[in-house]
Formats: structure tokens, C-alpha cells, sequence
């Protein structure tokens, strides 16, 4: 049986309003992001009719095809999955953001690409927040000179932090990774790189978006709530 999208998305949405009000926000600061891997054309497009406008693709391969099948719905697609040197190419020509940067070496060959396609993107830095081994993503403490070489970078727009924390039964305990990501974002925003603000902090996925609402998350990637679980 096929997940009710449409049911699932207008719950979420509930989620996110009570999440807001318990902490002063405003729904309209949260950026809904669909995670859409494995999901097909066909159900990224009824989801786009329930108001969802955004979606997250993890792998380049999958995204490309689904991204030409559904160029016509204008919607703004968002990479978010560990991002090689060799595949710059092919996001600097199909989505609109970049979650997962975390090295300079990236960072100028995803320039380059943008500026022969005659286009430019906006790029998240990852913070491994809890310094996980088996994650992808910088230090906190190398995040200043990244961000201040990223701004240096013609096509490439800074935008944020991006983080994923460890995995938790209890969500309540991803607060202190999604409130340390908030705090650096602070304090580079006021220090490292002047004259810039980093407005966007994404963190929050299924089980734990109201904990990364509370901590300031402006996007929130949700796929397994939408779409079911993945094959």
C-alpha cells in the first residue's frame, strides 16, 4: 500500500506549527524539504501539488533523470548527499542548493563548473558537529575559514550551516548537537565572515525536526514521514 502523501505532508505541517509556537517561531521561517531518494517521478509530482516546492536528492545519477522528467513543475531542488570533486560538474548544472560542502578543493571546482554553465548556487557548509568518524562533513573549528574562502568565490553564494547528528531513539537527544550548530553559525556570523549573514541552519530530519526547530533549524529534510520507508 502506497503512504498517503498528501495526509502525511498536511500532518508534518501540523508538526511544524506546534513545534513553532512552543518556541516563538514563525512556520513561515521553515523550509520543508522533501527527501525524495528512491522515490519516482510520478509521487515527487503529486507531492508538488500539496504544496511542497522543494526537494532533496542524495545521489547524482537518480537526481539527474528525475530532475529533466520534472524540469516543467519549477521546483527547487536541493543536494544533500556527500558530494565528490568528480560530480561537481553535474550539480553546478541541476540544483539550485548545495547542503553538504566541506572542503576548499570542492568548493572552487563547484565555482568553476557554475561559471561555465553561467550560473550560480547557494552552498551550505557540513559541520560534523559530534565529530563522527563515519560522517562526512568539517570540524566545527575549521567552519570560519572555510566560510571565508566559500565567500571569496565568484557563483557560489553562502547561505549556511548544514549538520546531521547521531542517530537517536529519543529525540530529545540530538538537542545539544542542533543547538551547538545554532551557536557556531552565531558566533561565525558576528566573526568570521563580516559583512555576510548566515541565514540558514539545516538540520532536522524525520524523527527529530521539532527538537531542530527549537534550535533555530531553518530547513528540514523529511523523507520517511512523506514518502514511507525506503525499499
Amino acid at each position: 500500500m502506497m503512504p498517503d502523501e498528501a495526509g502525511n505532508i498536511k500532518d508534518i505541517r501540523r508538526r511544524i506549527e506546534k513545534a513553532c509556537a512552543a518556541c516563538g517561531r514563525d512556520p513561515g521561517q521553515i523550509t520543508l524539504i522533501g527527501v525524495t531518494k528512491t522515490v519516482s517521478p510520478e509521487r515527487i509530482r503529486e507531492a508538488f501539488a500539496t504544496g511542497i516546492t522543494h526537494f532533496g536528492e542524495s545521489y547524482v545519477q537518480e537526481a539527474r533523470e528525475k530532475v529533466a522528467a520534472l524540469a516543467c513543475l519549477g521546483a527547487s531542488w536541493h543536494f544533500i548527499g556527500h558530494l565528490q570533486t568528480n560530480k561537481a560538474k553535474f550539480v553546478a548544472g541541476l540544483f539550485d542548493t548545495l547542503h553538504t560542502l566541506d572542503s576548499e578543493k570542492l568548493a572552487l571546482e563547484l565555482s568553476r563548473r557554475l561559471e561555465s554553465e553561467g550560473r550560480s548556487m547557494s552552498v551550505l557548509l557540513q559541520v560534523n558537529i559530534a565529530g563522527e568518524k563515519a560522517k562526512s562533513g568539517i570540524a566545527p573549528q575549521q567552519a570560519g575559514a572555510l566560510a571565508r574562502f566559500v565567500s571569496d568565490l565568484p557563483n557560489l553564494k553562502l547561505s549556511g550551516l548544514m549538520t546531521i547528528p547521531p542517530f537517536f531513539d529519543q529525540p530529545e537527544k540530538s538537542r545539544p548537537f542542533f543547538a551547538a550548530l545554532r551557536e557556531l553559525r552565531n558566533e561565525m556570523a558576528a566573526r568570521d565572515v563580516p559583512g555576510r549573514f548566515l541565514a540558514e541552519l539545516s538540520m532536522g530530519m524525520t524523527g527529530d525536526f521539532e527538537e531542530a526547530i527549537a534550535q533555530g533549524a531553518t530547513m528540514i529534510r523529511v523523507g520517511t514521514a512523506i514518502f514511507g520507508r525506503r525499499p
